[in-house]
Parts: C-alpha cells; sequence; structure tokens
C-alpha cells in the first residue's frame, strides 16, 4: 500500500483517535510531510523504537507503541513468561506517561503481568528493578538525549541488559509480524488491576536501589570529613536525575550539593537548553555560571533519562572549568576503582575492565598497568551488560567496571545498563579523595595523562534525515569498504577491521583474521603510533558518526594530531 492510501486511512478510520485524524488531516496539502510520516513503518531496532512525537506510521505515537508491544507481547508469551511479567518506566519526555501505560495495558491484554513506576525515573533503575522483581523483560519509554521532539521505547530482557542475540532478532521479527492495527490486544485500567495484572511499583524500589548504589562506595570514611569542602553544582537538565543524585549525595555525607534551579522540574520541553545532551557545550550555560558563582569544584549534568553524566572540573591556576569529555570521566573513575580496590584488598580474583571499540585506549593502558583484564565489545552499553552476564556463566571474570565514550558507565553489577547516578556518586568521592590530597579531579586528570600518555579522542556526526539520507549513509559506508584509505592524517592505516563481514585485513600483509566480536556494521582503522579511527551508522538515528583517537606527547599535541585526523576523515 503506498504511503498516500495509509495516510488516508489515518485520517478517516474510526480505530485512530479523533485528536490524530485532525492532526493529520491538517496537512493535507503538505506532501512532503505526509511522505516522511508515513513512507514506512517506524523502525524496530535491536534496541526498540526511537522517533519525532506525532501521528504517523513513522512516528512515536501510541498506536505504534502498542503495535511494537504486542511483538514483544507475542515474543514473551511464547517464552512462557507472562507470569514473571515485564517492569516499565518513563522518563520527562512529553507522552512518556502515556506511552509507559499503552505499554502496559497492551501487555495485560495478553494475560502477561506488569510493574509501571508510579512517576519518572532513571533507566538505569529500571534495569535494577528488572533484576530485583525476576521479570522476563523490562521497557523504558526514553529517547535519551535526544531534541525535545523525540521520544522512545527501549526493550530489557531478563538480566537487566537491553536486548542482545537472540532475543533481539527474535523480539524485532515478531513486531514485523504486527502488520494490522487489528492484531493489536489492550484492555482497561480498571480491569487489569482487577485480574492482578497491573501493578504500581514506586518508593520500596528507589530504597533498595540506592542501597545499591551505595554498596559501590569504596571510601566512605573521606566524605564526611571533605564534605564541607566539595561545592558541587548538579543539574538533571529537566530529567528524572535529580531526586535519586540529590538523595546518593546527601545519604553519603556531602552537603554543598547546588542544583540548578532552572532545570530542576521535569520538563519534557526541555526549555532553557537547545538539546538535553551534556556532550552538548550549550547544555552547560546555566550550570557554569551558576558554578563560577558558588565557587564550585565540580559540575556534573545527567540526561533527561539519567543514564549519561557529563563533568566539568574546576582548574585551579585558571580558575576556568575544564569539560570532560565520556573518555575522560570514565577513564578517572576506572583508575580510581582499581588503584583504591587494589590497594584495599577489595579486588576480586580475575578482574575485568570492559570497554567499547570506540572508547579511549587509555583504558587498555590503565586496565595493564593493574593486571586487570580488558575487554572490548561493540557500541552500545548492552554489550558491556551482557559481558557481565557471560562473566557469570562461564566463571571466567569477575567485572569491575564498564565505561563507553559516549558518557556512560557502571560501576558493580546490580545492573546492567549505563548508570549516571552511580557515576555522580564515584567521582564525588573521587573529588572529595583527591581533594583531601590537595588536588581537584583536573589534577588529578592531568597525572594519569603523564602517567599513560595523553590519549585525546574525537566525535563527528552527521545527520541525513529521510529516504535519500537512508541511501547516502550507506554510500558512503559502501565506498569506504571498496577503497580504504591506506593513510588518514598522515598515519598510515595498518589494519581494517570490517564487523559486518568478520574480516580483520592487515594493510601491510594482506593476511586475514576474524574480529572476534559479533556481524555489525562499522568500519574500524587501525592506525600508526597508537591512532585509530571508527565509521558506523547509528543504530537509533539518521546519522552516520565518525569516532577517532591519538596519543600525544602533550595536550598541544594530542589536539594537533586530533585535528589532522578529524580533518582527513570526514
Amino acid at each position: 500500500m503506498d504511503y498516500r492510501k495509509v495516510y488516508e486511512k489515518w485520517c478517516t478510520d474510526p480505530y485512530f483517535d479523533e485528536a490524530t485524524r485532525q492532526e493529520l488531516k491538517a496537512l493535507w496539502e503538505n506532501e512532503k510531510e505526509i511522505e516522511d510520516r508515513f513512507y514506512q513503518q517506524l523502525k524496530f531496532g535491536t534496541g526498540g523504537l526511537r522517533g519525532i512525537i506525532g501521528a504517523g506510521t513513522n512516528r512515536m505515537n501510541i498506536y505504534t507503541v502498542r503495535q511494537a508491544t504486542q511483538g514483544l507481547a507475542d515474543y514473551i508469551l511464547e517464552q512462557d513468561g507472562a507470569a514473571r511479567g515485564v517492569a516499565i518506566a518513563y522518563d520527562s519526555r512529553r507522552m512518556s506517561p502515556e506511552f509507559a501505560k499503552e505499554a502496559a495495558l497492551c501487555l495485560n491484554g495478553n494475560g502477561i503481568k506488569t510493574y509501571l513506576f508510579e512517576s519518572l525515573r532513571p533507566t538505569p533503575e529500571l534495569s535494577f528493578t528488572v533484576r530485583e522483581l525476576h521479570c522476563i523483560a523490562g521497557i523504558v519509554i526514553t529517547a535519551s538525549h535526544n531534541p525535545a521532539e523525540y521520544n522512545g521505547y527501549k526493550v530489557y530482557w531478563e538480566d537487566g541488559a537491553q536486548i542482545t542475540p537472540p532475543h533481539d532478532k527474535n523480539i524485532l521479527a515478531r513486531v514485523a509480524q504486527v502488520t494490522d492495527f487489528a492484531q493489536v490486544k489492550t484492555m482497561e485500567e480498571q480491569a487489569a488491576t482487577e485480574a492482578g495484572l497491573f501493578h504500581v511499583i514506586g518508593k520500596e524500589m528507589d530504597d533498595l536501589y540506592m542501597e545499591q548504589l551505595k554498596n559501590q562506595c569504596i571510601h566512605p570514611e573521606i566524605i564526611p570529613d571533605m564534605a564541607k569542602d566539595i561545592r558541587i553544582v548538579y543539574t538533571p537538565l529537566h530529567g528524572t536525575g535529580n531526586l535519586p543524585v540529590r538523595r546518593v549525595l546527601q545519604e553519603l555525607g556531602f552537603t554543598q550539593v547546588t542544583v540548578v534551579p532552572q532545570q530542576e522540574e521535569p520538563d519534557g520541553n526541555f526549555t532553557t537548553v537547545p538539546y538535553p545532551n551534556p556532550e552538548d557545550p550549550d547544555a552547560w550555560t546555566l550550570a557554569l555560571k551558576l558554578a563560577g558563582k558558588v565557587d564550585a569544584d565540580l559540575v556534573l549534568a545527567t540526561d533527561p533519562d539519567a543514564d549519561r553524566l557529563g563533568v566539568c572540573a574546576k582548574d585551579t591556576k585558571t580558575g576556568e572549568y575544564v569539560r570532560f569529555t565520556g573518555n575522560m570521566s570514565g577513564v578517572l573513575i576506572a583508575e580510581y576503582i582499581l588503584r583504591e580496590r587494589t590497594k584495599n584488598g577489595t579486588m576480586p580474583d580475575n578482574p575485568a575492565l570492559v570497554e567499547t571499540i570506540v572508547t579511549t585506549d587509555m583504558a587498555k593502558a590503565v586496565a595493564g598497568d593493574y593486571g586487570v583484564k580488558l575487554i572490548e565489545v561493540l557500541t552500545g552499553f548492552k554489550y558491556i551488560g551482557e559481558q557481565i552476564r557471560f562473566f557469570e556463566e562461564n566463571q571466567s571474570y569477575h567485572y569491575v567496571f564498564g565505561l563507553e565514550e559516549s558518557y556512560g558507565c557502571l560501576a558493580g553489577t546490580y545492573a546492567r545498563d549505563k548508570d549516571a547516578c552511580v557515576a555522580v556518586m564515584m567521582l564525588c568521592e573521587a573529588a572529595a579523595f583527591y581533594k583531601k590530597q590537595g588536588k581537584t579531579l583536573w589534577d588529578a586528570m592531568l597525572d594519569l595523562y603523564e602517567k599513560y600518555g595523553y590519549y585525546k579522542e574525537g566525535l563527528t556526526t552527521v545527520t541525513l534525515k529521510g529516504v535519500d539520507g537512508a541511501a547516502q549513509i550507506q554510500e558512503r559506508m559502501t565506498g569506504l569498504r571498496k577503497n580504504p584509505p591506506k593513510n588518514l592524517g598522515g598515519l598510515r592505516v595498518q589494519a581494517l577491521r570490517d564487523y559486518q563481514s568478520d574480516i580483520r585485513t592487515d594493510m601491510e600483509t594482506g593476511l586475514s583474521s576474524s574480529t572476534g566480536l559479533p556481524t555489525s556494521d562499522v568500519l574500524y582503522f587501525e592506525l600508526e603510533n597508537n591512532a585509530w579511527c571508527c565509521v558506523r551508522p547509528s543504530g537509533t538515528e539518521p546519522k552516520i558518526k565518525y569516532y577517532y583517537g591519538v596519543k600525544g606527547v602533550s595536550l598541544e599535541d594530542a589536539e594537533e594530531k586530533l585535528e589532522a585526523l578529524k580533518a582527513d576523515l570526514i
């Protein structure tokens, strides 16, 4: 059926509510907008849905949410998981509560129990809850750090991690089979409650989650001594982090915590920021202004679903605040954990540090220094969570820490997704630890550079929207595969890893071997002098991403090398 016929069906079919039909009828003469809304079904990827909120098959709305949930329900029933149930959380975005309830009631309509949070919660708390309640699956309604017009739908499996093989492909296949809204089941909330299928959860789970966060603390004794001297500015960027972050810091004993008042309350329009992402410099304007007023030691920002943490630390020599990348904050926490656990004898046997292939190579140097196994996985924290399960199943390693460049990390195994709340806690503890030595977090970072080398990384994202954009992204990937560069940024390409074909090719000898990782549309170039770059399409947005990293002998040297590599790559 062509997109115009589908559009006209949505405009007239009484299955769709009056507001939806009126929204679409107003577009009758706007053929380009109609095409964009209906040229495809919003794709259910390996992580779930993500798209612009609005009416249409290529939009996030109650109908596409129900359709995806019906596919998930069909798979859960095949796995005999109805009685175990599904935990559901949501963030501060527009329509998040409505989408969460629609998902719950669709599952209930299929006879599957649900546990829906009473109000917004961080994504990592949902990961913890799936494990705590022994659910078969979990759902989070969030578009993470995307702009305000987006929302999304993430699926978790029983281990608390986002779905990985074989469940991701199997669920995707079931969702694809839901081609008619007549296949979608739902029920009224009162009937679902009376049937013992619809449950509301809240404070009891918060308390359990909070205890798990505090259990990751290595030196709780230092915090009361230094708490009055550590000034912290925090912004939840209108998201879910406000209550849990403030609570964990308060219960640990930090007393000088100031929250950016304009960004404290949940707001799905994110009215004070153009883009609610701690990776975006513009998101820091209000927090840094407040930090200057209160003379803060560190400034923290979490994204809307509180799984990513951004950090700025004061440089006491210049009085300026240095913005850390996710690589910097992640490796700072990693080194602190490895060093202090080694010192106090709490490092487990066969410890492992897990990172994604696009994360800083400094982690390799740090892990090697402490005799910790370093394991690389594909991009996406779900693969780090998957490693924890593998370790438990085969009793090979003990997970100590996991990090990815996109501002995500996890200390502990209580959850299986990145957790900004525990990252806040660990960084504030580290700040107290270093302040007792007369150092700032930036001083500690400089110490790491001096010891391990000046590693620096970058990311450039190119957005290519619509039908033509998807084709252009594939053209770029195909071109790099057919004609891989021999030099990038003045550095020789030593090897090419093509994860789609699972082949690593030595560019000097021509010899090939396996990449050792699952199949994925990713190209990775190994360069001389500890440099590298990686190219992949985004799995959730119409974007192609270019990652790159170098190792220099100083901050300036690393910056020059990185800029040369970037200029040649993009």
